[in-house]
């Protein structure tokens, strides 16, 4: 059997709410748990509120392998994701010996000020792992299975180049494309007969306009080969029956 490993992200901050940031990260991490194996299976983006990280993080780190959070780790007062995972994990959030010293040396090496603002990006709950910030040094972390990470996307996406070898990968999901030059609306029917049959794949529709004309891209997923190509050649044989009649 295909080993399935799971993953939720939560996206943390009031800008993405309003619209005054736009999320790259997303994607992101979309591509590459595809890359290896891990099926990315639900996105929730949480306001800055304590109460409502806390209910999201102990809501998807109980019903999947792996949760990913972005945003709310800087220096600043509205900054609460590392306060908001340690009251999810029931542990303090404190100052790390380690994360204290290398961003304090960091900016010893820069002539700048370490204020306290700065020194609140060391804080993260008693026990978790660091996770190594090559771009501008203040960690993410890892406690349980959850990873927490910047928001800003080159950090974000050096974070997740360091964590990915640490995750243990699933079955690669396969995948084929069928085009059909015809409207979901003709084909809804049979394409979920299809499906039924082939309930070891995933069948997916995605409706297209071009030129005045309606047509439809067919996806089909699936962990082993012969299942998608079992499926596949259904609804190639769909499509050209449709073809034929038209």
């Amino acid at each position: 059997m295909p080993e399935i490993v799971t993953a939720a992200m939560l996206v943390i901050g009031d800008e993405i709410l309003s619209g005054r940031t736009k999320d790259k990260n997303i994607g992101h991490l979309a591509d590459i748990m595809t890359a290896i194996g891990i099926d990315l299976k639900e996105v929730r983006i949480v306001p800055d509120e304590e109460d409502e990280i806390v209910a999201a993080v102990n809501a998807v780190r109980a019903r999947y392998t792996y949760v990913f959070t972005t945003g709310g780790i800087g220096p600043t007062h509205d900054d609460i994701t590392a306060d908001s995972i340690s009251k999810a994990f029931g542990v303090p959030c404190e100052y790390d010996a380690k994360a204290y010293a290398m961003l304090g040396e960091s900016y010893a090496a820069r002539g700048i000020e370490y204020t306290e603002a700065r020194k609140r990006m060391s804080r993260m709950p008693r026990g978790a792992d660091h996770i190594d910030n090559p771009v501008s040094v203040a960690p993410g972390f890892r406690i349980g299975n959850v990873h927490v990470m910047a928001g800003v996307p080159s950090i974000f996406q050096a974070m997740l180049d360091n964590v990915v070898p640490t995750l243990k990968a699933g079955t690669k999901m396969l995948s084929a494309t069928v085009h059909c030059p015809f409207g979901e609306g003709l084909i809804g029917g049979p394409l979920g007969d299809i499906q039924k049959a082939h309930p070891d794949t995933i069948i997916g529709s995605y409706p297209k306009y071009g030129d005045g004309k309606f047509w439809t891209e067919l996806v089909v997923r699936a962990r082993s080969q012969e299942a998608l190509d079992s499926a596949r050649k259904d609804v190639e044989a769909m499509v050209a029956g449709f073809t034929a009649a038209n």
